[in-house]
């Protein structure tokens, strides 16, 4: 069971589910190693989520004591930041995901600035570099709990080392103790340990990723044995001859 797996329940790193299905994160807030939960209107509309605001104040009130993050979806900055406001107002224990840039690639760390001035809780998301994350820097106040989203596995695709990129990140805020760095977008188990490994604070690992970590700490030779019952059971079941 996965509770009792000492490989996941002794990792530093705080592991938060990301998704949009009621009957999901209610079901993996069960879990101890779930620290917190992360969606975003990607995965809402996956979800079919019709009514945002509905959807984000059913969840604060299943889950009122773990962080929660919900985006703003506005492009407009002073919109971005009037939803910011509004979300935040939902619970004491949201994180309100404000995106790097707008889609003109405009950087959104004056509203940053004023909102954490204000002592709401942010997560910064779509940060790809260490460029982007020095801009924003300085405009978060130190005693909020911030989240900084570093989109790993998106950097991954590109062929570039995530690791690299969020370490030189955590340096960044090293000295600002209420800020937390996010290992987003995982693309496999092993990313969770990757992260550990090199001090990250948070992952946030989809359904899909979730539902394989009872295989972690799993016997390899057992393991090797179970895929060729898999293959051996599913040639059988379609009948394959020769």
């Amino acid at each position: 069971m996965v509770e009792n797996n000492n490989l996941i329940n002794n990792l530093n790193i705080e592991i938060y589910a990301d998704g949009a299905n009621i009957d999901s994160i209610i079901k993996l807030n069960k879990l101890n190693f779930i620290k917190g939960f992360t969606t975003n209107p990607s995965l809402m509309k996956k979800a079919g989520i019709k009514n945002y605001e509905s959807f984000a104040k059913e969840v604060v009130n299943l889950i009122p004591d773990k962080p929660i993050s919900f985006e703003v979806f506005a492009d407009d900055l002073d919109e971005m930041e009037y939803q910011a406001r509004q979300i935040s107002s939902w619970g004491s224990n949201i994180n309100v995901k404000i995106p790097i840039t707008n889609t003109k690639g405009e950087f959104t760390n004056e509203i940053i600035g004023r909102l954490s001035n204000d002592e709401i809780k942010l997560n910064i998301t779509a940060i790809f570099t260490y460029e982007q994350a020095l801009k924003i820097k300085d405009y978060i106040n130190e005693n909020v709990f911030t989240i900084i989203s570093v989109f790993a596995g998106r950097i991954a695709d590109t062929g570039t080392n995530p690791e690299y990129v969020i370490s030189k990140i955590m340096g960044l805020f090293e000295n600002k103790k209420m800020s937390k760095i996010l290992w987003a977008s995982p693309r496999e188990i092993y990313n969770i340990f990757q992260a550990n490994n090199i001090g990250c604070h948070i992952i946030t690992v989809a359904d899909d990723i979730l539902n394989k970590i009872e295989s972690v700490g799993k016997d390899h030779n057992e393991f090797s044995l179970d895929t060729v019952k898999m293959f051996y059971k599913d040639a059988t079941s379609a009948g394959f001859k020769i």
